[in-house]
């Protein structure tokens, strides 16, 4: 990768996510032929360790595609934040108006031919068997707004070593980080519809299902037919919402 597309601060801290990956992680990893060689596009990608971002990120970077993350707001701040700012990551602030512009943020990420990561989940899974759950409908807004392809992605083995809300494992025997890239979620049905919150919730639908039909290639089991659904404070009995 040319230097002069992503920069030293970025070069620095993907050499220390190769020793991380190295250290703690085995790889199986397939699909890449999927991702771009150039211009704009959206990773969907599953989310169950706080340490699959590093893997992931890791991935796409050995893929000739530095990622640029759609991360919640809080991560920018501080010594951190810097860092998060340099390497070109998105803030989401959620609702309102600051969501609005996160969503702007990525549509112009795109056009300008980047690789924008998205975590449509918009947290940690709670599935308690680790399948993801339903998405938020911000990647298809921005999908169908740029046009741009939508590569799902899903991954196994963070999870194994940090369990989402839970206590570290055994950095010993190394886990194996397992990830496979689908092609592009077609969405050629969504074309010409007014965009309205009904088809971003299917579109964003189409691609849930795309990323849990791959983890269940990875994990040799069958999907649940039915994803469980975001549970949050507001929403103690995990009722899904019809919004992003």
């Amino acid at each position: 990768m040319p230097r002069r597309k992503i920069g030293i601060t970025y070069r620095t801290l993907a050499a220390i996510a190769r020793a991380i990956m190295w250290l703690l992680f085995r790889r199986d990893w397939a699909g890449t032929q999927h991702i771009p060689a150039n211009g704009g596009f959206i990773a969907a990608v599953n989310h169950n360790s706080y340490v699959d971002p590093v893997a992931y990120g890791y991935f796409q970077y050995t893929a000739g595609r530095p990622p640029r993350f759609f991360a919640k707001q809080a991560l920018f701040k501080g010594a951190f934040g810097r860092l998060m700012h340099a390497m070109k990551h998105i803030p989401v602030a959620r609702g309102g108006a600051g969501a609005l512009a996160a969503l702007a943020a990525a549509a112009t990420a795109v056009r300008a031919g980047e690789g924008v990561v998205f975590y449509p989940e918009g947290t940690l899974t709670r599935d308690p068997e680790m399948w993801p759950m339903g998405g938020r409908t911000g990647i298809a807004r921005v999908a169908l707004e740029t046009g741009c392809p939508v590569i799902p992605v899903a991954q196994w083995g963070a999870n194994l070593l940090l369990p989402p809300y839970g206590k570290m494992g055994r950095v010993f025997p190394r886990k194996t980080h397992q990830l496979l890239v689908g092609p592009p979620v077609d969405l050629s049905r969504f074309e010409g519809r007014e965009p309205t919150p009904e088809v971003w919730r299917e579109a964003t639908e189409e691609i849930m299902a795309a990323i849990t039909s791959l983890l269940s290639e990875i994990r040799g089991l069958p999907a649940p037919a039915v994803p469980v659904a975001r549970r949050t404070p507001a929403n103690p009995d995990n009722v899904q919402a019809p919004t992003a």
